[in-house]
């Protein structure tokens, strides 16, 4: 019986083999193979919890090797195939079938068996591996069954392990079936977040973030204190439409990766909306450390990232988004490794329109003078800026909370956005896009045609505003969203055109915040 284990690198990972070699000498045990600390300390607890859970310990030395030797092991989830792989070399379990089997799980001194990370990249690796016997602790079995290949069981406690792999062998055990679970702490759509039917006014604000949300397109919200950015950009998940199963397999290996998710937890249904504040580090947002992790860009894979206040945040790490946001993945190098995490997110920004945040708002005085407001922006920086497609000028509005309101609702939002999204979807099946801001360059002419009206108020545009290349690529991807939002599958009307350009126009040559 050939014992695997899983070691994780990144977004992905490789299957591990574990081997033992038990020769006389003093009792002892070694382990080889580019362990990190929590793989060393395993081998105080693989010995106490085989004696606890009733085994006798071979009377030799122990030498266990972790194959492909050159990969680093990390983490305690190696501490349950340690333990099976002495047994079956000491003859604790006498089972000579040629098996691949994959064991994870951390011990406990007692032998219980706890949770770990990383369970479905792991299985994962097992299935282009073919390993199709997969044995986890019981708490990840729904996580682990969700990518619905091999057979998957479930483990409470060391002493089970025996009985369970003769089971297996004799073809008299019951694995978990497929699971469907989602995490019970994020619904399809996430209730908690704020109804648009709650904010009164700023109707310019809602239709940019539905085009927003259709398209997953990028956006600034800027303008003085008060006027409900940050409200409004909160009340974006509400309107964001479920992932689909791809798309929540992709999420919860972050996760799972990151150890975000909680035991028991299947699928996240949910897209993320991830808020760091602004003290945040640049391995917090981007990702690494000492032991790679994912980091925010990642975490908010599939979903929104939302930076408040975003000229507070360090101009480096800023200008380090432009890859990610880009790119749809990141890619941290550091000293004899390199790891890649996706990082297809939707950024959203909010911002004041100046340091002291009276430019624009009614009734106050700004005290900035026009270089420290040019300075205040200069930290978002043009490459950055130019890669957000809509931006939106938010001011306040002098409106009685308790006034009735025939507002629109959240749901109602949402269900225009899904019916967008489906069309996206049904038209990029083919393509390794699935959204109408991650059209590709050489594809846009193909999914961007416009009727001849439209062509030539969109050449108009160009021409009147000098925008860059990069800001006319932005507009044709926008207009396709709002044409998708009216159910035209077809080219590109003319108004589709105009509204575009109404959201991009702000941020081009100091239009908006220079001019008040």
């Amino acid at each position: 019986m050939t014992i695997t284990s899983f070691a994780s690198n990144g977004f992905t990972g490789q299957l591990v083999r574990v081997e033992v070699d038990i020769r006389r000498g003093i009792p002892g045990m070694d382990i080889i193979g580019l362990p990190d600390g929590a793989v060393l300390e395993s081998r105080e607890r693989v010995r106490a919890a085989l004696r606890n859970s009733g085994f006798e310990l071979p009377k030799g030395r122990i030498l266990i090797n972790l194959a492909p030797a050159g990969l680093r092991k990390e983490g305690a989830s190696f501490d349950l195939s340690l333990a099976a792989a002495i047994l079956i070399e000491s003859g604790g379990i006498t089972i000579k079938a040629d098996l691949r089997v994959m064991i994870l799980g951390e011990l406990m001194l007692s032998g219980e068996i706890r949770p770990v990370h990383g369970v479905l990249s792991a299985v994962s690796a097992a299935s282009a591996a073919e390993v199709g016997i997969i044995i986890i602790p019981d708490k990840n079995v729904a996580e682990g069954t969700a990518l619905g290949w091999g057979e998957i069981y479930g483990i409470r406690n060391l002493s089970e392990l025996p009985l369970l792999l003769t089971a297996i062998y004799h073809g008299k055990a019951n694995a978990a079936g497929y699971s469907q679970a989602e995490n019970k702490k994020n619904d399809p759509v996430d209730r908690s977040s704020i109804d648009f039917m709650d904010i009164r006014g700023l109707p310019f604000v809602k239709r940019a973030l539905e085009i927003a949300a259709a398209g997953r397109h990028n956006v600034l919200l800027f303008g003085p204190p008060g006027g409900g950015k940050t409200m409004s950009a909160r009340g974006l998940k509400g309107i964001l439409p479920p992932l689909d199963r791809d798309e929540s397999i992709e999420v919860t290996r972050i996760y799972s990766t990151a150890g975000m998710l909680p035991a028991d937890s299947g699928l996240i249904k949910n897209p993320p909306f991830r808020e760091p504040h602004h003290s945040a580090s640049e391995e917090g947002i981007i990702g690494g450390g000492k032991t790679i992790k994912p980091g925010e860009v990642s975490l908010a894979h599939h979903g929104v990232l939302f930076l408040d206040e975003t000229p507070e945040f360090n101009k480096n790490l800023l200008q380090s988004l432009r890859e990610p946001v880009e790119e749809g993945r990141v890619d941290i190098a550091r000293a004899g490794r390199s790891c890649i995490f996706p990082a297809d997110f939707q950024l959203l920004l909010a911002a004041n329109s100046c340091p002291c945040g009276n430019l624009g708002k009614k009734e106050a005085v700004c005290v900035c003078s026009r270089k420290e407001v040019m300075s205040y922006w200069k930290k978002l920086g043009g490459a950055l800026l130019d890669r957000i497609d809509i931006r939106i000028p938010v001011e306040p509005v002098s409106i009685n909370p308790a006034s009735d309101s025939n507002e629109e609702s959240s749901e109602k939002i949402r269900d225009r956005v899904e019916a967008a999204v489906v069309i996206q979807k049904e038209r990029y099946k083919t393509e390794p896009f699935s959204r109408n801001a991650r059209i590709s360059q050489n594809r846009l002419k193909y999914y961007c045609g416009m009727t001849p009206e439209a062509e030539k108020v969109y050449m108009d545009a160009v021409r009147k505003m000098r925008i860059s290349s990069r800001a006319c690529v932005s507009i044709m991807k926008s207009a396709r969203t709002i044409a998708d939002l009216r159910l035209e599958k077809g080219r590109i009307g003319q108004s589709d055109i105009l509204e575009a350009v109404q959201h991009r126009r702000y941020g081009e040559q100091d239009f908006f915040w220079c001019k008040l």
